[in-house]
């Protein structure tokens, strides 16, 4: 994508992703869909992902015990 850096990381059951991931939409307008994700703002690589905390995260990600704070790599281990 021009002018920013787009990235996310996944697994079967969730994702992580850079600033660009809507929270706030995922937990209230597609709160059916039960979406594991978490966010995190400032990163510019993938591994700058998985090393930085996450800044917000779905409530379904909250229910499996995904905290903000967490690093993206923890979570995504948690996500299994």
């Amino acid at each position: 994508m021009p002018k920013t850096n787009f990235m996310a990381v996944f697994n079967d059951n969730g994702y992580i992703m850079c600033g660009a991931l809507d929270v706030a939409l995922l937990n209230d307008k597609l709160a059916d869909r039960k979406i594991i994700a978490g966010r995190a703002v400032g990163v510019r690589t993938i591994e700058q992902l998985l090393d930085a905390p996450l800044e917000s995260i779905t409530h379904e990600a909250y229910a499996i015990g995904i905290e903000t704070g967490m690093k993206g790599r923890d979570a995504l281990l948690k996500m299994v």
